[in-house]
Formats: C-alpha cells, sequence, structure tokens
C-alpha cells in the first residue's frame, strides 16, 4: 500500500474548520440525523424496559399467587378517589377496592393483549379487570414486599413517565 491509498486521521482541529464550513442546511442534516439516532436509541431502550416489564408481569401472573396488599401510594389514593367519584360505572369504588385488597390480598393480570404491556393489580378472588383494577404503579412500595412486585412498581413507575 502506497501512501496516497493510506486513511488519514484528521486532527480535532481539522474537523472543526470542516464544521466550520458546512453549510447551514448540512450542519441542520447532521443535527437531524443525529436527532433521529438519539429518538431512535430511546425507544429502543424503552421498548427494551417494556419487555422486561412485560416478563416480570408475566412470572407473577402465571404464578397464581396471592401476595400480601402493600397499599397505595397516597398520590394515587387520590387520583383515584376522584376517578370513581366522577365516573362511578367504570371501576368500583376505591375505598370498597381497597377492603377487597386488604382481605384477599392481590394477583397480577394482564388485559387482553399481553404484548401491550396493560398489566394490572387485581384482588386475589377477581376476574373482573374492567371494575376492580389497579396499575403496580399505584402501589407502595414496602421493605418485606416481594421482589418481583416491588420491580414490577418501579418499572411501571419508569414507563408512565
Amino acid at each position: 500500500m502506497n501512501n496516497s491509498e493510506q486513511p488519514t486521521q484528521s486532527s480535532p482541529e481539522e474537523e472543526q474548520r470542516a464544521e466550520e464550513m458546512m453549510t447551514p442546511e448540512e450542519k441542520s442534516s447532521s443535527g437531524d440525523r443525529i436527532a433521529e439516532l438519539i429518538k431512535n436509541k430511546e425507544q429502543e431502550i424503552k421498548e427494551k424496559k417494556k419487555q422486561e416489564y412485560i416478563a416480570l408481569a408475566q412470572e407473577l401472573s402465571e404464578s397464581h399467587e396471592s401476595l400480601p396488599f402493600p397499599g397505595v401510594n397516597p398520590e394515587s389514593y387520590s387520583k383515584l378517589k376522584a376517578a370513581a367519584e366522577e365516573y362511578p360505572e367504570y371501576t368500583t369504588p376505591i375505598d370498597e377496592l381497597l377492603e377487597k385488597f386488604r382481605s384477599q390480598g392481590i394477583k397480577v393480570v394482564f388485559g387482553n393483549h399481553p404484548e401491550s404491556g396493560n398489566v394490572f393489580i387485581l384482588p386475589a378472588d377477581s376476574e373482573d379487570v374492567a371494575m376492580d383494577n389497579l396499575f403496580p404503579r399505584h402501589l407502595t412500595i414496602t421493605e418485606d414486599m416481594d421482589e418481583r412486585l416491588k420491580k414490577l412498581i418501579l418499572a411501571g413507575k419508569e414507563l408512565a413517565n
């Protein structure tokens, strides 16, 4: 290989000069490509987190375990109470639902399309996903809770943001 065939490396100064010589359209195009790459990477990360969330939910759902009810975080309680009062035909009143959770324990179930990531918490003896549900992110995290449930709650909160 002679010298004319060897790849050359540019110095940082040469790269900066080349960038300064770029037209605004070229800079914009370069910025658009970078923005698109970042967006694609973010979507890829979010999809991976969603798949991990689904896998945790599937593990808990398939175990058919009744887990102790850890409670609902106060912020979620306020929102759930307001929604139940505004739309009583669409949900079991939150205080009644909490009593079911306390007396029966909880279970993790999927909606009609598990691949969508729709995961619900129901009272252990309920099959009524439409009326008796909470999302995992509504639950309080406690020190002594099942680690899988704790991870599911945290993953659900992260995906909701």
